[in-house]
């Protein structure tokens, strides 16, 4: 772990395995459900479109998503690419542990993914907190109470 930042915020960096390996960085969203692109996030607008996913009507646009896996159609990777495609992509992906889909449609995206932190990043990054994700590297640095 790393040492603070300014304004009473604590700086944090924690090992992981980079599978896309691209760099971002933004205000974390947080969710302990699993995400389907398709049908679940619209690719024009970025929002979660999905009925009783508690990210219901919030934007991944510009965003770091931190969620346990994805889930549904292999078409998810296709979607990852069009939220890039139309400017709404998330800044980067943290997984628990990620699969094919979210994997491909980073990668094809250039969006940076990473999972198996050296700590359950669900537990450890809230929303709000300033977050950013070296997929070269694997690290990801989070500054907790820096809230948007």
């Amino acid at each position: 772990m790393a040492a603070e930042g300014g304004g009473g915020a604590e700086a944090r960096t924690y090992r992981c395995r980079g599978i896309a390996k691209f760099r971002g960085e933004g205000y974390a969203l947080v969710t302990a459900q699993g995400i389907s692109f398709f049908g679940g996030v619209d690719p024009k607008t970025g929002e979660v479109r999905e009925k009783g996913h508690e990210l219901f009507g919030e934007s991944v646009a510009g965003r770091v998503l931190v969620f346990p896996k994805g889930k549904g159609s292999t078409v998810g990777s296709y979607i990852i690419y069009q939220l890039r495609k139309n400017g709404r992509a998330p800044a980067a992906i943290i997984n628990v542990e990620t699969e094919a889909i979210i994997a491909a449609g980073c990668i094809l995206a250039e969006v940076p993914l990473v999972d198996r932190m050296g700590a359950d990043p669900l537990k450890v990054i809230g929303t709000g907190d300033r977050v950013a994700v070296d997929g070269r590297a694997g690290t990801v640095t989070v500054v907790v109470n820096h809230q948007l």
